[in-house]
């Protein structure tokens, strides 16, 4: 099957500039990998109600950027995937979308990974995630949450598939894409919703462990619901965490 001529990185970011310099750089090294000598690769920020500087680090990183006031995930996704295929201008079905977060870094082979699952008729990449940078406090909670992460799903017979879906690890074609509706405008879960509606529409898609990609382990999360509060629930069961006084 045809690979896609081009390739999207959508980046939602809400008052990211701590990060999303580490972010984009990671995408940088990766849309640098031989295996895209040949496919354009085009990176949005969408700039969610952002009050500091996470435009202008996106500026200097050379990305096209959205700026927006909705202080909600799902919707500047959407709005970043649009912006995306309006600039391409690209017949869908030859366009990737690729999705990750301003406090994440993907691994180098990252987005030649999500292009050679396109090219075998993947729809789909739904792809797993590692903590990085968390408080040495919380050593032992992290290697906690890190061995039931690996455990949940695990089939002997199929070592790669889990249960996992995050917005810092995706891929879907533009195509498919589109016909499940998009991104949902939810403060949370717009990712599982979207991949959701793609096994529902009877698409392909890849689950896989490989390529994880490195997400901040911090307890502040940006978006409420999603990965930081899940390890701020882990801390604070176990005693941790204090809410009204972590400074991490």
């Amino acid at each position: 099957m045809t690979g896609p001529a081009a390739m999207a990185v959508v980046i939602p970011a809400h008052n990211e500039e701590a990060l999303l310099g580490a972010a984009l750089a990671a995408v940088s090294r990766a849309a640098r990998h031989p295996a895209l000598a040949a496919t354009r690769v085009l990176v949005v920020v969408a700039a969610d109600a952002c009050t500091d500087a996470t435009r202008s680090v996106a500026s200097r990183a050379g990305t096209l950027i959205i700026p927006l006031d909705f202080r909600n995930p799902g919707r500047a996704r959407a709005a970043g995937t649009a912006l995306a295929l309006r600039t391409l201008d690209l017949d869908p079905s030859a366009v990737w979308i690729a999705s990750t977060d301003a406090d994440s870094e993907v691994p180098p082979r990252w987005l030649a990974h999500q292009l050679a699952c396109a090219e075998k008729g993947w729809d789909a990449v739904v792809g797993t995630v590692r903590p990085q940078g968390w408080n040495p406090a919380l050593t032992d909670v992290i290697r906690r949450h890190v061995r039931e992460y690996d455990e949940a799903g695990h089939h002997p017979g199929m070592p790669d598939l889990h249960p996992h879906v995050h917005g810092a690890n995706l891929g879907v074609r533009a195509d498919a894409y589109l016909r499940c509706g998009g991104y949902p405008a939810l403060a949370t879960g717009e990712d599982h919703a979207l991949v959701a509606a793609l096994k529902a529409s009877g698409h392909r898609i890849l689950r896989t462990r490989r390529f994880p990609v490195h997400t901040a382990a911090r307890l502040t999360a940006r978006a409420r619901g999603g990965y930081g509060d899940h390890l701020g629930r882990l801390a604070e069961s176990v005693g941790k965490l204090d809410r009204g006084a972590v400074p991490w």
